[in-house]
């Protein structure tokens, strides 16, 4: 069986397994794919890991066309996803529509649940958040990052504590069951990353790979991407 290699952000994650799933059943198509922080995906292309579609931040997308690393004319774009903060499903929803309601439910929560902080998109930034807020040492020992921001979810919404908060992009938090989305970041803090794909220039499966890429940019996956937090155009 053909294997269509794919390389992505764990903020698409949701939206590829589920497109997947229809491409399989419609190709005969075996997937293996990857999801992660955008720099660690990235840094996995760059070592040769197989691959023959990639998703990632537009920037870093553009960066790989440069150097010949995905097919010229190959790029299109999934969507734009804000930053938002999360709670378990069966928490309260705090006040996070200011930097002061945000400072204080972050300063309540027992375990701050975010992705990586040094290669991931929103982990970096949710970082930066902390500093700007001031509180960056106050919760640095409640803080319990991640690979990426759905296995961070994942994590909050099975670890049954009171006084739970996380900070991811709002993807990953719609397609975790057990976390509820409180709401994007404050405006003056507000992150919106826009995600795209490419066809590896190396691609082992460059017709397969320019088919799926479609599937996942087109007609049939938008109201999925509408649904799971993608702002598309």
């Amino acid at each position: 069986m053909t294997v269509l290699h794919i390389l992505s952000a764990g903020a698409t994650k949701g939206l590829v397994l589920a497109m997947q799933e229809r491409f399989s059943a419609a190709r005969g198509v075996r997937f293996n794919s990857t999801f992660g922080a955008v720099g660690a995906m990235r840094g996995k292309l760059l070592a040769g890991e197989p691959c023959d579609l990639v998703i990632l931040t537009a920037t870093i997308i553009d960066a790989l066309s440069a150097e010949g690393r995905v097919s010229a004319g190959s790029r299109v774009a999934l969507g734009r996803v804000y930053t938002g903060i999360a709670v378990p499903a069966t928490q309260p929803m705090p006040n996070i529509g200011d930097a002061a309601g945000l400072r204080s439910a972050l300063l309540d929560a027992r375990g701050i649940y975010l992705p990586d902080p040094e290669r991931a998109t929103a982990g970096v930034h949710f970082a930066n958040v902390l500093d700007a807020l001031g509180i960056y040492d106050s919760v640095r020992d409640r803080l319990r990052p991640f690979p990426n921001g759905a296995t961070a979810m994942r994590a909050m919404a099975d670890a049954g504590e009171p006084d739970l908060i996380g900070c991811t992009q709002v993807t990953e938090i719609n397609y975790t069951e057990g976390v509820s989305l409180v709401g994007v970041l404050p405006r003056e803090f507000e992150l919106a990353t826009t995600y795209s794909l490419a066809v590896c220039s190396n691609a082992a499966e460059p017709a397969l790979a320019r088919e799926f890429a479609g599937l996942l940019t087109g007609a049939e996956s938008r109201a999925l991407r509408i649904q799971g937090g993608f702002v598309v155009d």
